[in-house]
């Protein structure tokens, strides 16, 4: 029998709520994107906002996940990546016993990274707007 996986994608959280949308977008891209191999995907937030790593954990297996893979939406590995998420989804998983989870690295550095930077570099030249 294949174990069905769960992916949580996480960030940290915000106030404001624009920025919490663009995490949701990016996991509902994330999850159309990757549909054949990952069937199970959802956003959550370490802090200030919902859904939270918890809820979002409980999601997973209720959609049938025995095993939670937690996605850090976070370039460097800092303390939240070291302590705070991964003891927030030690937490989520008591209340799950018959699941297991990991914790991946950070985005951390890439070439996709660099490449991003440089699309936004020149689409700022190309629009013609200098940073203030």
């Amino acid at each position: 029998m294949e174990t069905a996986i769960g992916i949580i994608i996480v960030d940290h959280g915000s106030r404001r709520e624009e920025s919490n949308r663009l995490l949701e977008e990016v996991a509902e891209l994330f999850a159309r994107r990757f549909a054949d191999r990952w069937k199970i995907v959802e956003p959550a937030h370490m802090e200030l906002a919902e859904p939270t790593i918890a809820t979002a954990y409980g999601r997973c297996v209720e959609r049938g996940a025995s095993l939670i893979i937690v996605c850090p939406y976070f370039l460097g590995p800092g303390k939240h990546w070291t302590e705070d998420i991964p003891r927030l989804t030690s937490e989520a998983a008591k209340k799950f016993p018959g699941t297991r989870y990991h914790v991946t690295p950070t985005l951390g550095m890439d070439d996709l990274i660099v490449d991003l930077l440089e699309k936004r570099v020149r689409e700022c030249v190309e629009r013609g707007k200098p940073a203030d």
